[in-house]
């Protein structure tokens, strides 16, 4: 099978790191093309979403030291070639986060590839239904006491009632301008000003939960099902867990409360067509869903001896050849 992969310039991805990295090496590994492509050149000509492509060869990362090693030269490219993005057996969307107007012109072009030739995952529809912050809110059974609003006031209301609560940009990633909020600090109201834009945009208000300290656990989800789980705990000073802001990562089970949770989310991803999903749970509560670029399988690889890519890959074998 040929595989295309729409990523961020490929000499910016960390190979012991990116999921994306693992992703393409698990497809090479069962024997299928790998192809590389960039969300700026993709198009539509005569009704068909085209793109210049360019093969991948991967020099596979190997661990040593408790930490994944890559060759210097990891990777090597073939000729840029136009063609229809049809031709691909696979489709995978895997340009990171923010979602800004750009990256959404990229999933109306992914409509046009016609599905009954080729796998887009995650769905480019399902893509726009799911910021990532916004998409968890249904969830009413798994989330934690939740607000998103641009007004000041209420903010500081709710805050005022919950005592400590942590804001989220909406279009954020990897922490970036996560905030605790405690009431009485002096920086309140400079701090809501900044980030609603002087309430020009909206921002997510999450009670804290003190359970944060212990771990912020993400778990992927390959069509619905829990195929691995990392714990990301926050280091020195910060009270963020994300691995880009210096969380530590440990190993950690697949508690019946996460299943619970994964149960709740399953049928509603399976209908938005989002099939590799990465969700953050805090003391049994849902925090995130993560649908753009999920990452964690290096890791959760590295601690449990397992190899959840090739398991994604043998998904999508079979899903091509039902």
């Amino acid at each position: 099978m040929k595989f295309a992969f729409i990523i961020d310039p490929i000499h910016r991805l960390d190979p012991g790191h990116d999921t994306s990295v693992a992703l393409m090496e698990a497809a090479q590994a069962c024997g299928h093309e790998v192809w590389i492509t960039q969300a700026e050149w993709l198009g539509v000509e005569m009704g068909r979403a085209m793109a210049r492509m360019q093969p991948v060869t991967l020099t596979p990362v190997t661990l040593g030291d408790n930490r994944w090693l890559a060759e210097r030269d990891w990777y090597s490219l073939g000729e840029m070639v136009y063609q229809p993005l049809e031709t691909m057996d696979l489709v995978m969307m895997r340009t990171d986060p923010p979602v800004t107007i750009p990256y959404l012109y990229t999933t109306y072009v992914l409509d046009y590839v016609d599905p009954t030739k080729t796998l887009v995952m995650n769905s480019p529809q399902g893509l726009r239904a799911a910021n990532e912050k916004m998409y968890a809110l249904q969830f009413t059974r798994a989330i934690p006491e939740t607000i998103v609003s641009r007004d000041k006031a209420v903010i500081a209301k709710t805050v005022k009632r919950w005592g400590r609560a942590v804001l989220k940009p909406l279009g954020g990633k990897a922490g970036e301008g996560i905030l605790f909020l405690e009431q009485g600090d002096r920086n309140f109201n400079s701090m809501i000003e900044i980030s609603t834009q002087q309430g020009r945009e909206p921002v997510m208000i999450q009670t804290y939960l003190p359970a944060a300290k212990d771990g912020d656990k993400r778990i992927i989800l390959l069509d619905g099902d829990p195929i691995g789980a990392v714990n990301r705990i926050p280091t020195g000073n910060e009270f963020r867990g994300n691995m880009a802001v210096g969380g530590r990562v440990a190993q950690v089970e697949i508690t019946d409360r996460d299943r619970e949770i994964c149960d709740q989310l399953a049928p509603t991803l399976r209908r938005d067509g989002l099939m590799f999903v990465g969700i953050d749970i805090i003391g049994g509560y849902l925090t995130e869903v993560n649908v753009t670029s999920p990452t964690g399988i290096r890791e959760i690889d590295r601690l449990d001896n397992l190899n959840l890519g090739k398991q994604v890959v043998e998904w999508i074998e079979q899903k091509r050849t039902a």
